[in-house]
């Protein structure tokens, strides 16, 4: 017989449909295709057609589908019947659900709406989230950003009007050399990826700076082993020897940023502060004529060197100060290497590839653009320098000024907002004074008197009572951490259980796992939320928490509200918000219900609009009553922030024809769908780069709806309302802060970038640096309950450098006690020589308590699994002064955690040690277990 090939289907139906939307398993919202079978999702892949990914998934992206068949689901709203942290809970109606909650908030609401602290974690509705609490008319909101990266974003706000991440991004298509510093792989993966994969291929090089070889720097051709906390100062020895040889961009500079500002020196009130004319605009003297003029008029040209006297004081620009300060000696390679972990010759080295580039490399686009003076420019010249930053070096005590450092160093290479260097995604840039800046007076049965956060132009913006005491519950946008413009969502349990500055009633929380990972002192936190008071009532009153799953703050709360699953729901990723745009066009996006829940959920953010509606707040009702939206779809749809702008900037207007400003159009969400989930507006070609300063691109920006009006802006190297808050710690003004206070106002909110050490109070004997990143795999918590994510990071070990491995005695496999001042794990190590010498890391939130997720307790996440959030305290170890002193960013109270200190020893034997070290009760889980055997399939 002949041999019979066998007949084999090599294009099997994957699916009967595909209905496309928005990934939610990272920060990225890729567009993705779901593959649906028999009703069902049996597969998930990039939408090729999308803005973000074209088509990339991540491993994260892939398994959403595991994500919506999770056994951990939350089934039904849950009131609890045992105590707090037993995970005892009875199932109840979502109408006995929204009426325990609002016989809760509505007395707070009409006696003190302070009362309620509501905080959200993770979640991409933010203005929406914002809305209802400003309506509520609690001062007390705020989202995950505190304890993330606040001092990322402000610190380039306050600088250039945008930061990384969602605020830009490098010019893929003609950088030549690109410097990441500080990036762990959970952010931004897949553009990152997607632009790596094509500066690679053009020969492009890549110097990654941070503790941990580990994702992007492993690719990278240069890897710079930093010591934790030093960036800022590598940072301003780079400047230094940059200023020392010339190679900035002295034209970029007298152009676009404040560095020819004149600085009022008169003695005073006013010392420190830009000269101004009668419209408060910052004077320059032009080149031109040699006048004091305002530094917008058209046909100046500003002078970074000339100085102007009045009554016998010279004012100087701001240039001046900077080259004083940053040619010191204090800066030099050689001074600061040691401290850095980087030898002087290299710090040169990088500093002098940086240069050549710049300048050497520099090319010209052949595009006219007007700027804001008027001035027509023949040519756009590139930099093809650029950045990218995200946690790493904000999470420090001196992240702040570490920010703004790196965007200085961008900034005098000229490389912000031109071809080649880092360009701002719409819509970015913002000048500060085009934000909001913070509200908090409370009145009774009346909504907040304006936003929640925003961006202090100096202490008459600060949340304070009358009395000078903090108006809010987690003491943001005080005299302590006067720009904390995300809020301070690490220290509201802790202030509310110690009733400073004030006791609440109601704290409310979504997808914000605080009594596990999301928080410092994780221990500390869990007594806080359970602890009574002497009456045998719990310190904190009462607790509603939003989840989708089982997780470990679900046992702490009195009352459940069970969202959904992203794929169950409708969500906006707004302009707004956190949108999904390019550096060369506008987009947002959504999400939608693409299966129905086959549980008794719904999304949060419909569960607040129900909520409001049963307690008929402004702004979400009409005037006799009534309620404007049904839904969050309804919400999304039809709201508007001001005539004509809403959530969605697509498919606006009653035919669906107009982009940013348009009438409401009641089909909009279905034109979405049928686009694949996403809008896009280009931006004009000529108005793609030098967007703060580029008139065409103001006038598109304001037709979108970004801004009101043209709003051109200077980059701002020295910062006056930081200047603003050390008059004020000098003894000038109204507003004037505790005396305990003064100096360290004075040292750290100093208008030009410095760097300070963090070694913190008490840690004395405790030398070696102590890290967590999340790894690529894994961007919540949610992640290590995933059946396919589960099987590539099960459990953690503490990643130890080789020469800690060897004082230690040390092998992999081998377990250590490690040790803060504040507590103390035992754990396995493993080797890892990519790793700064007296560095030891761990991946973030694989750990999990018994009983969470639905997974066994002999899980490996239970047992081998840890975090390192057990040796952080959210405070500072006492000075002996009787104050609580948090452990925090002074300027923006970003949490600290990367300022972790600990030593190391071996412990016993693995035999002797079968679980990972402390270990607490189990939870009992709400919702059960998942299968011992996972056998899952869709359709035939």
């Amino acid at each position: 017989m002949t041999h019979q090939q066998p007949i084999l289907n090599t294009s099997p139906k994957v699916s009967d449909e595909i209905r496309q939307t928005t990934c939610y398993m990272c920060a990225c919202r890729c567009g993705i295709n779901v593959h649906m079978k028999d009703g069902k999702v049996a597969y998930i892949e990039g939408n090729r057609d999308h803005p973000v990914n074209k088509g990339v998934l991540c491993a994260k992206g892939s398994a959403g589908i595991m994500q919506v068949n999770a056994p951990s689901r939350l089934k039904a709203p849950m009131k609890r019947v045992g105590p707090r942290g037993s995970g005892e809970f009875e199932e109840i109606s979502w109408d006995e659900a929204l009426d325990i909650a609002a016989g809760w908030l509505e007395p707070i609401r009409h006696e003190n709406p302070e009362k309620l602290a509501f905080f959200t974690g993770r979640d991409q509705s933010q203005s929406f989230t914002s809305f209802w609490a400003q309506n509520f008319g609690t001062p007390n909101y705020a989202a995950h950003g505190g304890f993330c990266s606040v001092n990322m974003a402000a610190g380039g706000i306050y600088t250039m009007g945008g930061a990384f991440w969602e605020f830009g991004q490098p010019d893929w298509d003609h950088t030549k050399l690109f410097m990441l510093f500080g990036v762990a792989e959970d952010h931004d993966s897949n553009p990152i990826k997607i632009g790596l994969g094509k500066i690679k291929a053009r020969g492009a090089r890549v110097i990654g700076v941070n503790p941990i070889r580990s994702g992007y720097n492993a690719v990278a051709d240069d890897w710079v082993g930093i010591t934790p906390g030093t960036d800022g100062l590598f940072i301003l020895s780079m400047i230094h020897v940059l200023m020392k040889a010339g190679k900035i961009d002295l034209d970029y500079l007298s152009r676009y940023t404040n560095a020819p500002v004149l600085i009022d020196a008169t003695e005073g009130a006013t010392k420190g502060l830009f000269l101004r004319d009668e419209d408060g605009k910052p004077l320059v003297i032009d080149r031109n004529t040699g006048e004091l003029t305002a530094f917008d008029k058209p046909g100046v040209r500003p002078d970074l060197s000339a100085t102007y006297e009045k009554d016998g004081v010279t004012h100087r620009p701001v240039f001046h100060g900077m080259v004083e300060r940053y040619l010191s000696d204090e800066y030099a390679p050689e001074a600061v290497a040691e401290r850095c972990g980087i030898p002087a010759e290299r710090i040169r080295a990088i500093a002098g590839e940086l240069a050549r580039v710049a300048f050497d490399e520099a090319f010209e686009l052949d595009q006219e653009w007007t700027d804001f003076r008027g001035e027509k420019h023949t040519k756009m010249i590139g930099r093809p320098v650029s950045m990218h930053s995200m946690r790493g070096v904000s999470a420090h005590a001196n992240g702040f000024q570490t920010c703004r450092a790196l965007h200085v160093l961008q900034i005098i290479l000229g490389t912000v907002e031109v071809p080649g260097g880092f360009r701002f995604k719409p819509p970015y840039p913002k000048p500060v004074e085009a934000h909001p800046a913070p509200h908090c007076k409370v009145t009774p049965d009346a909504p907040l008197d304006g936003p929640h956060l925003g961006f202090v132009r100096g202490p008459e913006n600060l949340a304070l009572k009358e009395d000078g005491s903090p108006a809010r519950i987690d003491k943001a946008f005080t005299w302590e951490n006067p720009m904390s413009s995300h809020g301070l969502m690490h220290m509201v349990i802790s202030n509310a259980h110690a009733g400073d500055p004030y006791k609440i009633d109601t704290l409310f929380m979504y997808m914000a796992n605080m009594s596990w990972n999301s928080s410092m002192n994780t221990k500390g936190v869990m007594e806080m939320l359970t602890d009574k008071d002497e009456s045998g009532e719990y310190v904190i009153p009462r607790i509603i928490y939003s989840d989708a799953y089982s997780s470990e703050m679900v046992a702490y709360a009195d009352l459940i509200l069970p969202d959904t699953t992203y794929l169950e729901r409708h969500d906006c990723i707004s302009l707004l918000d956190r949108p999904i745009c390019e550096a060369d066009a506008a987009a947002d996006a959504i999400r939608w219900p693409v299966i129905e829940p086959d549980r008794d959920v719904r999304g949060f953010q419909t569960a607040l609009v129900q909520l409001a509606n049963k307690m008929k707040l402004p702004g979400f009702t009409h005037e006799d009553g009534s309620a404007k939206w049904q839904d969050y779809a309804d919400y999304i749809v039809n709201h508007e922030r001001k005539p004509g702008i809403g959530p969605l900037a697509g498919f606006r207007g009653e035919n669906g024809d107009k982009e940013g400003r348009g009438e409401v159009n009641p089909e909009q969400l279905d034109r979405y769908i049928e686009n694949g989930g996403f809008y896009v507006a280009h931006i004009p070609e000529g108005a793609d780069y030098y967007k703060p300063w580029n008139t065409s691109y103001q006038e598109w920006a304001v037709g979108m709806g970004i801004y009101d009006k043209p709003e051109p802006y200077l980059f701002q190297l020295y910062s006056e309302p930081m200047r603003k808050f050390q008059l004020a710690a000098e003894g000038h003004g109204e507003r004037q802060p505790p005396d305990h206070l003064r100096e360290r106002i004075k040292e750290k909110l100093d208008p030009m970038p410095i760097w300070y050490e963090t070694d913190q109070h008490g840690n004395e004997g405790f030398t070696v640096n102590a890290l967590t990143q999340r790894p690529m795999a894994m961007y919540h918590s949610w992640g290590t309950q995933n059946a396919w994510l589960r099987q590539l990071h099960g459990r953690n070990p503490l990643y130890v450098p080789t020469k800690l491995m060897r004082e230690n005695g040390l092998q992999d496999g081998d377990w250590a006690k490690v040790t803060s001042p504040h507590g103390e794990i035992t754990v396995p190590v493993m080797e890892m020589a990519a790793l700064n010498d007296n560095t030891v890391w761990t991946w973030n939130a694989i750990g999990k308590r018994k009983g969470a997720w639905a997974l066994e307790e002999d899980a490996p996440e239970a047992t081998k699994g840890f975090l390192l959030n057990h040796l952080i305290h959210e405070l500072l170890p006492a000075k002996g002064d009787g104050l609580r002193w948090a452990n925090s960013d002074p300027i923006t109270g970003q949490a600290a955690w990367f300022d972790l200190k600990v030593k190391i020893e071996k412990a016993g034997a693995p035999e002797d040690l079968a679980e990972s070290q402390p270990v607490f009760e189990p939870i009992k889980s709400p919702v059960g277990t998942g299968p011992k055997n996972l056998a899952w399939k869709v359709g035939k």
